[in-house]
């Protein structure tokens, strides 16, 4: 069943960049930029997990996780740019579940909310154990962003992950570049398609050796595909 994640931060570009990788990872997000707009989400769609800021205009992170906590037990991911101890432990006291500091990479705070729903699940071992995929020598987690080739740990960076991973998930099917630009990068990236080719080839050097079972090939003319062998 599709989760549904709620992220409230009154900067905008910040909402739109998690809305973006948490949906790339089969989540069904909801908005909110302030503390009022956060709580009348929270009683109308009962998301499964919240993503809320810290520092607010009028009702501050902390105001709106303690009001939350009144009425659900929903798993809450607190985004700060503080790091201090003090400023944790308050969070904590009002409610939240975790904490990431700002600047973050998007891939920790999605790895920190799946972390936060299997552990409101109780079932961690069972989810982790379901998460890991293999094809031949290759085994991809993507609840924990781990890549391993003959298990050994392969260290991609976050852009080379989200294209192994859509790859992954549409295994031989073919996309042109302008879509995999749309659905990795995200459709207001404004670069070249050339950076596409750029990272298929770094992915075909780290992780694609004879014998392996499967290929990014190029269908000439057209774009990329993740061939995988019967």
């Amino acid at each position: 069943m599709e989760k549904k994640a709620l992220v409230v931060d009154d900067d905008a570009n910040i909402r739109e960049v998690l809305k973006l990788y948490l949906e790339f990872e089969g989540f069904a997000v909801s908005l909110a930029g302030d503390g009022a707009g956060a709580l009348a989400v929270l009683r109308q769609g009962k998301p499964d997990v919240v993503i809320l800021d810290l520092m607010m205009p009028g009702q501050s992170g902390l105001e709106v996780c303690q009001e939350l906590r009144r009425e659900s037990n929903v798993p809450v991911l607190m985004l700060t740019a503080r790091d201090g101890m003090e400023d944790k432990l308050a969070g904590f006291r009002f409610g939240a579940d975790d904490y990431v500091v700002k600047p973050f990479d998007p891939l920790e705070v999605v790895a920190r909310v799946r972390a936060l729903l299997r552990r409101a699940s109780g079932n961690n071992v069972l989810a982790s154990a379901v998460a890991v995929d293999k094809i031949g020598v290759l085994e991809v987690n993507p609840e924990t962003y781990e890549v391993r080739l003959d298990g050994k740990t392969v260290e991609l960076k976050p852009r080379e992950l989200q294209l192994l991973f859509f790859f992954w998930r549409n295994r031989n099917k073919v996309f042109d570049r302008e879509q995999l630009l749309a659905k990795v990068w995200g459709y207001d990236y404004a670069g070249e398609t050339r950076t596409v080719d750029v990272h298929i080839q770094r992915l075909r050097e780290k992780l694609e050796h004879e014998g392996c079972g499967y290929t990014f090939r190029t269908i000439r003319g057209v774009g990329y595909k993740f061939e995988v062998s019967p």
